[in-house]
């Protein structure tokens, strides 16, 4: 069996995006997508998952657990804070291992729900392991799995089990859980590792690991058992006091190379902002600034391209046609093929919503 290329989506057909120009999106055909039917319609979170070209309902009780084989489209529906005005930021997320169809799938129908609710959604686009600092805050954990969703451990018996390594991290003021693969050189002394064999459970903690860490893999500990009528075993391991040739490290592979697990380097130097053009049907990029930036550097006939290193903004004019606005995810994702971070998050913002963007407000500030 081939194994799966992490990125397949970075050299995906543009064709897949479902622009307004490839795919005739238009209020009718984004009014029967039975799965938008009452969406947006009270503050809260909504998550779908694609599966075979199609847009699922995601379980609340999965909301912030995503499969690294898996895309997803999430909406978060707010008031302004000013009025009873409802907003919208719509995401979608791409699993490391996300096929092209369904990465394509995902960036049509975010097309399509953005069209459902009147262009009025801040669109974004997450990369597992990057995502942006407006989506982590959605989960009070999130959990990033290997394989897909139909290969989640509550479909077979404990006994059935394939090992699992989870990894608890603090990000910010929050703990986040990732499956990593099960190599000891993925334990450091930083944080709490679960290794998960079915019916056996061993909870390490790294010498420098915080307390946070170590609640939020306890919570994690008591979960698993309790979905598994609290038949494993658990056994919590401090890492100073075993020794290396303790019985749990015996569960770990060698160490080899592993081209997939080499770490995403993030991108330096200052931000640049680019003028886009597609008249003569390739995406033309124009030079404008480097540094800092002002709504004074657009012009809202155009398009623009905004590359911080961190994050790329792409902005839309309220000049710019209707076919610009529906390439615009497009664009961005052309242009970060030409990179050596893909994986960066995008947001789509326009003239109209510019102000709802919090971190576009950072990049470019004078947004009313």
């Amino acid at each position: 069996m081939l194994k799966a290329k992490k990125y397949d989506w970075k050299d995906s057909n543009m064709a897949l995006f479902g622009s307004d120009t490839e795919k005739g999106v238009k209020k009718e055909s984004a009014e029967s997508e039975p799965a938008w039917q009452g969406s947006g319609q009270e503050p809260g979170l909504r998550i779908w998952r694609i599966v075979k070209f199609k847009v699922e309902s995601w379980p609340k009780e999965d909301y912030g657990k995503f499969y690294s084989g898996d895309s997803y489209i999430i909406l978060n529906t707010y008031k302004n804070p000013d009025s009873d005005e409802l907003l919208y930021d719509v995401h979608f997320w791409i699993g490391k291992y996300s096929t092209q169809d369904e990465y394509g799938t995902a960036a049509y129908k975010t097309v399509e729900l953005d069209t459902f609710h009147d262009d009025k959604p801040v669109q974004h686009r997450e990369v597992q392991g990057h995502e942006s600092k407006l989506f982590r805050s959605y989960f009070d954990t999130l959990t990033l799995l290997e394989g897909g969703a139909d290969t989640g451990f509550r479909r077979v018996t404990p006994e059935a089990y394939k090992p699992r390594l989870l990894k608890f991290r603090k990000e910010g003021r929050k703990v986040e859980m990732t499956e990593v693969k099960l190599k000891r050189s993925n334990l450091n002394e930083g944080d709490v590792f679960i290794l998960d064999q079915g019916l056996q459970l061993y909870q390490w903690n790294g010498s420098a690991c915080s307390k946070d860490e170590k609640f939020r893999a306890t919570q994690e500990m008591q979960q698993i058992c309790s979905e598994r009528g609290g038949r494993p075993r658990k056994e919590t391991l401090d890492q100073g006091d075993i020794s290396d040739n303790h019985r749990f490290y015996d569960n770990f592979a060698d160490d080899d190379d592993d081209e997939d697990d080499e770490p995403d380097v993030m991108p330096e130097g200052e931000a640049i902002l680019k003028k886009v053009s597609d008249a003569d049907g390739s995406l033309d990029l124009e030079d404008v600034k480097e540094g800092e930036f002002s709504t004074d550097d657009l012009c809202t006939d155009d398009v623009y391209l905004i590359d911080t290193k961190k994050e790329l903004f792409i902005w839309v004019g309220n000049g710019a046609s209707v076919d610009e606005r529906h390439n615009a995810m497009s664009y961005a994702h052309k242009y970060l093929q030409t990179t050596d971070y893909p994986f960066l998050a995008i947001t789509v913002v326009t003239e109209a919503n510019q102000s709802q963007s919090e971190g576009f407000k950072s990049v470019v500030p004078g947004c009313a």
